[in-house]
């Protein structure tokens, strides 16, 4: 059509068609909606089918067809007011590529050295950890078992506070021999002996002993427990255990004159 207008915007050189009532809005004064540049859409009204100019013309519609895209004129918005801020330039999405570090494979090979770096610190640090703890765990045992390293456990154990005692296994002790008789001396007084054995190599922490005192149909009449303390002669150290392949005597005075009993049962235990 004859009448019909172009003008071009200066920044993206998109061309766009338009009208006089368009660019009579604002004196003119248009944003190109490709790019938002704000120019003046008379002042750049091109001609489509101009003739070509002088060689030295720089405008490149002289040099042939325009290679730009062709817009209607509702690509093409007013001019915002003087008082209004432009709004920010909105980047095309290949613009916000990080062109500098997508290649960037030193910046990824120096992470990845850095956690090879620690994880070779950390994994010796917790393995250590993990054997400290399993020795303060099984300190007892390597020591009753390792004796060779129970000096130096006794060591490790006074700076951390503990100590090594003997084993508390009840399956390597026995009871050899156990008698309950009647004081003939004194009226309801009965007398426990018995013989505590060490069938283990290595020494064994004192057990409890459970003494049940049964009637005539074997129903429980009484049950006690006994500490070591209370067994155990003054002069022996309990602390030390029993010693490997060793025995223990034991002698009890128990009063049971407020019972009536006629049997008993024995058993070692650790609480």
């Amino acid at each position: 059509m004859a009448d019909e207008l172009f003008t071009r915007c200066p920044g993206c050189k998109t061309i766009f068609r338009v009208t006089e009532g368009q660019l009579s809005l604002r004196a003119g004064q248009v944003r190109c909606g490709h790019c938002r540049t704000v120019f003046n859409g008379r002042e750049e009204l091109i001609a489509l089918d101009a003739p070509a100019m002088d060689e030295e013309a720089d405008d490149e519609l002289a040099k042939g067809p325009p290679t730009v895209t062709l817009r209607s004129a509702r690509s093409l918005e007013p001019a915002p007011p003087e008082s209004a801020a432009p709004p920010p330039a909105v980047p095309a999405p290949i613009s916000v590529v990080d062109y500098e570090n997508r290649f960037a494979w030193e910046h990824r090979k120096e992470r990845s050295r850095t956690g090879k770096v620690l994880a070779a610190i950390a994994i010796p640090v917790l393995l250590v950890a993990l054997v400290l703890q399993a020795v303060y765990h099984y300190r007892d045992a390597l020591a009753a078992h390792l004796p060779a390293t129970k000096p130096m456990l006794t060591r490790l154990c006074a700076m951390a506070g503990c100590s090594i005692r003997p084993l508390r296994d009840v399956a390597a002790l026995s009871i050899e021999a156990s008698d309950l008789q009647a004081d003939p001396a004194h009226r309801g007084l009965l007398i426990l002996s018995a013989t505590l054995r060490n069938r283990a190599r290595y020494a064994i922490g004192y057990p409890h002993l459970l003494l049940t005192l049964t009637d005539a149909q074997d129903q429980v009449v009484v049950r006690r427990a006994l500490a070591p303390s209370e067994y155990v002669s003054g002069t022996a150290n309990t602390s030390a255990g029993i010693a490997p392949n060793g025995e223990v005597p034991v002698k009890l005075f128990i009063d049971a004159s407020a019972t009536t009993q006629a049997g008993y049962r024995l058993f070692l235990f650790f609480p």
